[in-house]
């Protein structure tokens, strides 16, 4: 088991590079199985998720490349077999296999997937979706067989505009016959980088990032080289740590616009960020004033972000107050910061943090990806040195976090025990 050791109080200078986005990057391996071509990812992050993505391809007998940043799939020979729970478990994103491989055989058998414990993350829309493009679902101790002799374009509503959702219907909906709208869906970020890649194949999607895109399905699709956005959430945790303890940290190779919903209430708490094309340098300035947010879906202010920016409100001088409203389990980072000192009451999906406080470490436990940042966050704003397990939770999602903290000054290490 591998535990993370933060000794708090450092200030932190210097620059911190961005990674490809995690929740690109997993549906982009598992839409590249579409074509029969050669297909590059470049700025792949060196994450587990990413790595059992590709554990995955292998077992189908997809061959790949590597070669530093980038992935070269090539799936002409793949087999259609069975996703066992040995490699579905593995991450929430093996879904995706669900609508690519519907999509490229018209048959795909998997068992459930796994990832953070967060809340309810039904696949219902999913489903729903499959079925709507004339697939038949079957559903046996949590494994699903999902089969249609013909996919027919349909026009699709989603109950709620779901990112996993929006994607993997549009995975199957490229290679079916006749058009597909999918109406409600998400806007964020990665969806588009998704449709591009689709379009650079040959596929025919318009209205990826707005609330109905059309896909019209074609028989084929080709070669194709692209490229992973930056991370939005791993941008605005290194953001938020550069408020709580940076002297002119600069998060550098970003897309200010894609995390606009953070950086305006950073700025109403009273953080001053000097934002450039593609960079943002942050100092920590308070005393910061208390603030209100309520998730939302994008261009809402990002459920990922919740739980980092917690950690940044115990420095805030009076009561804020956060409102989840996506999912119901993503406060468990709580109890963990005021062990360490800090005063938040949770109610319902809303807690109120009182401030300012001053954090003393301890040990504590990485419940899923979102609050290991925060917890190391909030390590390395305390007093003396934070324990932090479950680590593997944490280096899903955030490329050499060990490495990219030390090199801006943070004492950090990662230890086996």
């Amino acid at each position: 088991m591998k535990i993370l050791e933060i000794t708090g109080g450092q200030t932190l200078s210097g620059t911190i590079r961005i990674s490809g986005a995690k929740n690109s990057a997993v549906a982009l391996i598992p839409a590249a199985i579409l074509s029969d071509e050669d297909v590059t990812i470049c700025n792949v992050p060196a994450i587990t998720d990413t790595e059992a993505l590709c554990d995955i391809l292998v077992y189908l007998g997809v061959k790949i490349k590597r070669a530093s940043e980038s992935i070269v799939i090539t799936s002409n020979q793949m087999e259609n077999k069975k996703i066992t729970a040995t490699y579905s478990k593995k991450l929430r994103a093996s879904y995706y296999f669900m609508g690519a491989l519907l999509g490229k055989f018209g048959k795909v058998t998997m068992s459930l997937p796994g990832g953070c414990s967060i809340g309810a993350r039904p696949i219902n829309l999913h489903l729903k979706g499959f079925e709507a493009l004339g697939a038949t679902v079957t559903i046996n101790k949590n494994c699903y067989t999902i089969e249609a002799e013909e996919l027919k374009g349909a026009n699709i509503y989603l109950d709620f505009p779901s990112v996993g959702a929006t994607i993997n219907i549009m995975l199957a909906a490229v290679r079916a016959k006749g058009k597909t709208v999918i109406d409600n869906a998400a806007k964020e970020p990665e969806i588009v980088n998704v449709a591009t890649l689709l379009n650079s194949m040959g596929a025919k999607i318009r209205g990826a990032g707005t609330s109905s895109i059309e896909i019209t399905g074609v028989s084929y699709l080709g070669k194709c080289f692209h490229e992973v956005i930056p991370d939005r959430i791993e941008a605005g945790t290194y953001v938020i740590l550069g408020a709580a303890c940076g002297e002119n940290l600069k998060i550098d190779n970003i897309i200010p616009d894609h995390i606009e919903a953070l950086t305006s209430k950073l700025e109403e708490m009273g953080v001053y960020l000097d934002i450039g094309a593609d960079y943002i340098i942050v100092s920590h300035t308070a005393p910061y004033h208390p603030i209100h947010v309520k998730t939302q879906t994008y261009p809402g202010f990002p459920t990922d972000l919740q739980q980092p920016l917690t950690v940044l409100l115990t420095q805030c001088s009076g009561q804020s107050k956060i409102e989840e409203t996506i999912y119901e389990n993503r406060f468990m980072h709580i109890p963990y910061l005021n062990q360490m000192g800090a005063d938040i009451r949770i109610k319902n999906q809303s807690a109120t943090i009182i401030g300012p406080s001053k954090l003393q470490a301890a040990d504590v436990v990485a419940t899923d990806l979102r609050a290991g940042a925060a917890l190391v966050i909030a390590g390395l704003i305390a007093e003396g040195k934070t324990k932090v397990t479950n680590v593997e939770h944490i280096l899903r999602g955030y490329e050499n976090i060990v490495e990219k903290l030390t090199s801006v000054g943070a004492k950090v290490e990662i230890r086996e025990i």
